[in-house]
């Protein structure tokens, strides 16, 4: 039986236990509940959130994916300080920061609320030695992941099991947030984000305690493809044989604050800190998330599975300080404007 039918007979499954009545023992209840008090306590902000899949790598290295989000919510993190930092308040408004840090503190409440229960989940089957996968529904975890899950437990595929992650957590974000209403026009066409998009101005970084920076510039982020394809990027750079002791060491070693001062101390060009700690400048957010929408219909696209060409540009130590230069120019030149007029 080839891959694809393996997957398929899985699927089906999978659909066919979705569809039944099943009533939850009472040790299943407790479990939940035990689960979902230890999500919505890593799920306060992107400090708890950072810190929680990164303990979870230590617990369980076999599940990459969960690293790779450690290291993607520190970028989150210092997205958000950079709003009420040195600069951005220099020509954005506090309304259009607050919009800004809603949309990125909106995305990973949403991925944390969706994919932590599946990771603990996974926990408890590993320690039982049975899968549980049957429980994630209860989480309105959709039917393509819970196959996945499935899949791995049965054939162990960590290769898959992460390319399955990112595609997941991507079309967990695309309607509530990418495609949402107020999103959409607040963020997704306003000026500021067309003219970041279009001169690569944003980038994933991954830092290092000897002073380099790896990653990539984000492009095109609203669509779901790109940002599938720039997962799988990253994983790749992050399990990287020459390079993922050095992101581990970085990871393990630095405390996450959410300022970009968590990295920028370590540049070869002396910087001071001109973003502040994530958790002196921005409350505890309450969300709300919909239950029942699973975002998987059915139809499964092979190239979400394809690997994808690293390229040789992902040490971008040069390329950062100079975009950082030129957006700093930028914001000047802009401020300048503004006051002579």
């Amino acid at each position: 039986m080839n891959k694809s039918s393996k997957v398929t007979k899985i699927e089906s499954f999978v659909k066919e236990r979705r569809e039944g009545d099943y009533q939850l023992t009472i040790d299943e209840k407790e479990l939940l509940s035990e689960i979902q008090l230890r999500v919505d306590k890593g799920n306060l902000d992107n400090i708890s959130r950072t810190k929680s899949y990164a303990n979870y790598y230590k617990r369980h290295n076999e599940i990459r994916w969960s690293l790779l989000a450690s290291m993607v919510s520190r970028n989150a993190g210092w997205n958000m300080t950079d709003l009420e930092g040195e600069w951005y308040p220099k020509f954005l408004t506090k309304k259009e920061r607050n919009v800004l840090f809603q949309t990125y503190e909106r995305a990973n409440w949403l991925i944390f609320a969706d994919a932590y229960p599946q990771l603990l989940v996974y926990e408890h089957s590993k320690r039982l030695g049975r899968p549980l996968f049957h429980l994630l529904r209860m989480f309105s975890v959709s039917r393509f992941i819970e196959t996945e899950w499935e899949y791995y437990w049965i054939y162990g595929e960590g290769n898959r099991l992460i390319k399955a992650q990112i595609i997941n957590e991507q079309n967990i974000i695309q309607k509530p947030v990418i495609e949402h209403p107020f999103y959409k026009k607040n963020v997704f066409q306003r000026y500021f984000y067309n003219l970041q998009d279009f001169l690569h101005f944003s980038s994933v970084l991954f830092p290092t305690m000897d002073g380099r920076l790896f990653g990539f510039s984000v492009h095109k982020f609203t669509k779901l493809d790109e940002r599938i394809d720039l997962g799988k990027k990253l994983a790749s750079l992050l399990f990287h044989k020459d390079y993922y002791d050095l992101f581990l060491r970085f990871t393990v070693t630095v405390e996450h604050t959410g300022s970009r001062f968590d990295y920028e101390r370590y540049l070869s060009e002396r910087r001071f800190r001109n973003t502040p700690f994530l958790r002196t400048t921005y409350p505890i957010i309450k969300h709300d998330r919909s239950r029942g929408h699973d975002w998987y219909r059915g139809k499964r696209k092979a190239r979400w599975f394809e690997d994808v060409e690293l390229g040789k540009q992902y040490e971008i130590s040069k390329w950062y300080l100079k975009k950082q230069k030129q957006i700093q120019a930028g914001i000047l030149i802009e401020e300048l404007l503004k006051n002579k007029g």
